[in-house]
């Protein structure tokens, strides 16, 4: 007689080389690896008919749910617009009911008071809402919500720790949005490790991945960050979600910016720019202008480049301190750019420009608090640091963009058009970049809109035709 198939257990399982024991040990007794077994929930294999008749079950099941793809829905088409105009550029277009998006980001940052806010403005268009909280009780969170406007009819909110609980609850009010505050505090009773350990995060995220996919709801989910800037957890739990978000920014600053380091259902090169209140997090409504430092004359050591975003022109100060330094080693030292790339464009000035920093210290800065990563920076970065060095300013209503080559050659930026457009919008006349390919051997072409697009082939041309001459000053 076929024996009944015994309940779920937990068993510790190597990440590396998949070995299972049945108590945590500090080393893996099969690879010797250190720190890599978790607790992990199976159930035993089951025998003899009763694992045939499971077979059974299981193939008429995977039979029943295949579904011809013309005639599945798309997801997409149901994007439920999260109230916050930045936040659905970056998910792009909205959240998707189904769904199961994990927000990460640094202590203090906002992450709670912006889910908050989702969640109050989707309770306020006629859609439920549920906050789950595991580290705060429900009068915390209605002293936040007071304070950014989230009392509302339609919020529901929960306080607990069980994974369980929170789950019934999602499943018995079926919300649009649902926020679990945060991953790394539910704990689910069929494992044994405490809350934030390896295991409890990757089953807590897989079952709640599990509720998402059933329903309708999207499930949020907040996340805390390692010292390197990832999400806490195993890397697993970044897999099992449908897109990851981080906000971004200096925690006593006001600048948030959200971006996506993954997305199915949109792109990951869009940004989100938002701005820390009294009331919470509002939308920058011109983010160029907000980026920019002030409308004061150019003073030395700084240079305006337009950035393109996913699908944004922003403009952006780079701001340069070149100073002479008074020990052997000179200090190399940047903030939202990296340091490598600054590098490099300091030993391509030394080459092809003869300005040699050798003997300076080197400080790069990108006001506001974006972080810059496509090359096209490279013109404006070079500039500001021989504007600093020269003390001769950028002339007035003069942008750059353009990719600096090792051999001192300007590549021309690419979509020059839309950066031209939102400088002339920004009151910027000339944009200074590298020889279009289409362009024969004139140096200079009009820009649509009476803007002046200055075309140079190389750095030293480019700082000619960027910085005021010397006479001028």
């Amino acid at each position: 007689m076929a024996r009944p198939v015994p309940a779920i257990r937990s068993v510790y399982v190597c990440q590396q080389c998949g070995t299972s024991s049945p108590k945590w040990a500090g080393q893996c007794p099969s690879c010797e690896a250190w720190n890599t077994l978790v607790e992990t929930v199976v159930a035993r294999a089951t025998t003899g008919k009763t694992a045939e008749r499971a077979r059974g079950r299981a193939t008429a099941a995977a039979a029943a749910a295949i579904s011809p793809i013309g005639e599945v829905s798309s997801a997409e088409a149901g994007r439920l617009p999260s109230g916050i105009g930045e936040v659905d550029r970056v998910l792009g277009g909205g959240l998707v009911p189904g769904s199961i998006v994990l927000f990460g980001g640094d202590p203090g940052i906002g992450k709670s008071t912006l889910l908050l806010q989702l969640a109050g403005r989707i309770a306020a268009a006629g859609h439920g809402a549920l906050y789950i909280t595991g580290e705060e009780s429900t009068a915390q969170v209605r002293g936040r919500a007071e304070r950014v406007g989230a009392v509302v009819e339609g919020l529901g909110l929960v306080a607990t720790t069980d994974l369980d609980t929170a789950i019934g609850a999602i499943e018995s009010s079926a919300p649009a949005l649902a926020v679990v505050d945060s991953v790394q505090t539910l704990t689910s009773a069929e494992l044994s490790g405490p809350a934030g350990s390896v295991g409890q995060v990757r089953e807590v995220a897989s079952r709640l991945a599990e509720v998402a996919k059933a329903g309708q709801s999207c499930v949020a989910l907040v996340g805390h960050v390692t010292k390197e800037g990832t999400v806490a957890g195993p890397r697993t739990l970044e897999h099992l979600v449908d897109a990851v978000i981080y906000l971004e920014g200096e925690r006593l600053g006001s600048t948030r910016l959200v971006r996506a380091a993954k997305n199915r259902y949109g792109s990951t090169e869009e940004v989100g720019v938002l701005e820390m209140r009294t009331d919470g997090l509002v939308e920058v409504a011109d983010a160029s202008r907000f980026f920019l430092e002030s409308e004061q004359p150019p003073v030395a050591g700084s240079a305006i480049t337009i950035a393109i975003e996913g699908s944004r022109p922003l403009a952006v100060e780079i701001q340069a301190l070149v100073a002479p330094s008074g020990v052997g080693s000179p200090r190399r030292a940047t903030t939202g750019i990296d340091v490598n790339r600054v590098l490099m464009l300091i030993a391509v000035l030394a080459r092809h420009a003869g300005l040699n920093l050798t003997g300076h210290d080197v400080y790069v800065n990108v006001a506001g608090g974006l972080r810059i990563e496509e090359p096209a920076a490279d013109l404006a970065v070079a500039t500001a640091l021989a504007s600093s060095l020269r003390e001769r300013p950028v002339r007035a209503g003069t942008v750059l963009a353009g990719e600096l080559s090792l051999s001192g050659r300007v590549r021309a930026a690419s979509r020059a058009d839309r950066r031209m457009s939102e400088a002339l919008r920004l009151g910027f006349e000339r944009l200074v970049t590298g020889p279009h390919r289409s362009a024969g051997a004139t140096p200079a072409r009009r820009g649509g809109g009476g803007g002046m697009v200055l075309e140079a082939t190389d750095l030293r041309e480019a700082l000619q035709l960027a910085l005021v001459e010397p006479a001028t000053i």
